[in-house]
């Protein structure tokens, strides 16, 4: 395993140890994923552990109105920007924020600190390799609108966040990292 999974690994650890979940199945996911980090530093690597972590970014506008998704190329849903760690990626956040530019093709993101949210999630045929995601969420304000589609997606675009205005096919996971971001950006103005 590259030594920088090592790093990743470590910080993963201290910040799902001390983060407080905003709900109980979050924090059934958040103590799953501490004790896979206990019993599995390789599960940080996609290359070594079949269930690994990876990291997304949910994206609004500064008035916390819209949210941007993306239609994901194998899953063929729409989701929050993100993927697996990779080398160079410092922090989960970097890489979040990594994700985050890379596919969505916005120039500028603020990334707001600390974990949004966290999910597990089993993954179809498509996905290869992966048969399991633990994936560590964050938030970001976009600066500016212009949405780019990546080689990952199909389809790149603003939704209001108005529950009814969401694609029909968000999963519940990702209705709630959505509100728990419009919330969290709400309440720091400015950012």
């Amino acid at each position: 395993m590259p030594e920088q999974f090592t790093a990743l690994h470590s910080q993963a650890l201290a910040d799902l140890s001390t983060w407080t979940a905003p709900s109980p199945p979050q924090e059934q996911m958040r103590a799953r994923m501490v004790e896979t980090l206990r019993l599995d530093a390789t599960a940080m690597w996609r290359h070594h552990s079949r269930a690994h972590f990876t990291t997304s970014l949910v994206v609004v506008d500064a008035d916390a109105r819209r949210v941007a998704l993306t239609l994901h190329a194998k899953a063929k849903r729409w989701f929050q920007f993100g993927g697996h760690l990779e080398n160079g990626d410092a922090t989960l956040e970097a890489a979040a924020l990594r994700e985050g530019l890379e596919e969505s093709g916005l120039a500028d993101l603020r990334l707001l600190p600390g974990l949004l949210a966290v999910d597990i999630h089993a993954l179809d045929g498509a996905f290869g390799w992966c048969t399991e995601h633990l994936d560590v969420r964050y938030v970001a304000v976009a600066v500016g609108e212009s949405l780019t589609v990546s080689d990952e997606s199909d389809d790149v675009r603003w939704f209001d966040v108005d529950v009814d205005a969401l694609p029909e096919d968000a999963e519940p996971a990702l209705r709630e990292a959505i509100a728990l971001a419009c919330e969290r950006v709400r309440a720091n103005p400015g950012l």
